[in-house]
């Protein structure tokens, strides 16, 4: 070996090493990836000044800069302002979902693992449908609470149904029941809708998934969430580098792997259900994002997070942006452009047998 890393971890009456990465690879990734980081935050920059100029009414860059001073005096200038907060929202929900479904993905060692295919937004989704068919749901503190709630059962419940059988919870077997459990989810939350016609047309909106009618308000609620959400996923990132080499190596390496799989999943749990709370079930940004970022950064989950939730904010962004302006006057909701972007890429995630590989060594 020349300048490589040597690791002997004894155990079981064998040795095994694992060889780490040249440092001279990682010294020579270093600025290729700084320069994808930038090039990710100047493109963000540049999606949310278009965030601010398109949409139903046209404005003008004295209209945009006289909004971000405060000033709401013309018709365009409070149009501005309605922008700001729908614009702040999009780069939150879209940083979590990425955020989240990273982590979810390092968790069960399966990079077509997301939020929505794990059904842990369909356990949110059908938490906030019971809540407002059988208790009056309506108060948004209330409303984030039980989402966050239905999140967590349903992601401990899709973990018990894959850990049953020999071997454990595999990464086949999860996304096995994470698909099963998200399937009836569904069904369950159209079996409670379906008969009352008045919850139906106050949940659809909210089913569909966006952004719109953001305000201050809603930020501020699920701001905490999320700040919590995020520290925790990145807390655990150089054990979710771990837990890609297997339990048993992770282990002799020194990491708690329970532990380390329990602080990820309650962070992605928290991320999903406060983005879901105010969003609605917005797919495939937690399923896309990190496997195109793992492409770009490679398995080190000390730059996947970071680079996840920026693109992550960017692609909800420009769905949101797109949204407004190809059925103008009206609008398509976010979650339906992200689902038409993301279907089409996860088909060529599956096609092009990439879930293997891209869930490789940490370099």
């Amino acid at each position: 070996m020349s300048g490589g890393v040597s690791i002997a971890v004894r155990g079981g009456g064998r040795t095994t090493q694992v060889v780490g990465a040249q440092p001279t690879t990682a010294r020579h990734r270093l600025p290729l990836r700084l320069t994808w980081i930038l090039t990710g935050a100047v493109l963000l920059v540049l999606l949310c000044a278009a965030s601010l100029a398109f949409g139903v009414r046209g404005v003008s860059l004295g209209d945009i800069l006289a909004a971000l001073g405060g000033r709401t005096d013309t018709v365009s200038e409070a149009a501005v302002a309605a922008r700001i907060p729908r614009t702040v929202l999009a780069l939150l929900v879209g940083a979590a979902l990425a955020i989240a479904g990273t982590s979810m993905q390092a968790v069960t060692r399966n990079p077509l693992a997301d939020p929505g295919l794990l059904g842990v937004s369909g356990g949110a989704s059908l938490a906030v449908v019971i809540g407002i068919a059988f208790f009056g749901l309506a108060a948004p503190v209330s409303t984030l609470f039980v989402a966050m709630g239905g999140a967590a059962v349903a992601a401990v419940f899709v973990y018990a149904v894959g850990s049953l059988g020999g071997g454990g919870a595999t990464p086949l077997k999860l996304a096995l029941a994470g698909a099963a459990t998200s399937a009836a989810l569904v069904s369950l939350v159209s079996a409670i809708l379906l008969p009352r016609v008045d919850v139906m047309s106050q949940f659809r909106f909210w089913q569909i998934g966006g952004v719109g009618g953001a305000d201050w308000g809603r930020i501020a609620l699920i701001a905490p969430g999320l700040i919590a959400g995020a520290l925790i996923c990145f807390a655990t990132a150089r054990g979710m580098n771990g837990l890609a080499l297997g339990d048993e190596l992770a282990t002799g390496l020194g990491i708690n792997v329970m532990r380390t799989r329990l602080l990820a999943a309650l962070g992605a749990v928290i991320l999903c259900g406060a983005a879901t709370a105010v969003a609605g079930p917005i797919g495939f940004v937690g399923l896309v994002v990190p496997h195109l970022c793992r492409l770009l950064f490679g398995p080190d989950h000390r730059w996947l997070l970071p680079a996840s939730a920026v693109a992550g904010s960017a692609l909800l962004v420009a769905a949101d942006v797109v949204g407004r302006l190809i059925a103008r006057p009206a609008e398509v909701e976010v979650g339906i452009v992200t689902a038409v972007i993301g279907a089409p890429v996860f088909i060529w995630i599956v096609r092009r047998g990439a879930t293997g590989r891209a869930m490789g060594g940490v370099r």
